[in-house]
């Protein structure tokens, strides 16, 4: 799975991408972010606020309960604000 990371996730995480393998319990958007939150450290910080960060998955915005799987390009944004 690939793993994109924009604005200040990225900075907190401390890189842009990255290519993952997931344990086998990870089904949905929601256990992706629990996983990575688990690995601790910088995951842990930058997935504390999880409910503000929206997520991607193959170029599409979904929801939490969205299936994830081996091959798909995740990415997690910050908020998006603008005029």
């Amino acid at each position: 799975m690939k793993l994109l990371y924009f604005a200040w996730i990225r900075a907190k995480i401390g890189v842009g991408e990255e290519q993952v393998t997931v344990p086998a319990h990870v089904a949905t958007v929601s256990d992706l972010l629990d996983w990575l939150a688990s690995r601790g450290g910088n995951y842990a910080a930058a997935l504390k606020e999880r409910k503000v960060v929206k997520v991607a998955v193959n170029q599409e915005y979904v929801g939490p309960d969205h299936p994830v799987k081996a091959g798909d390009e995740v990415a997690l944004f910050p908020p998006v604000t603008g005029g």
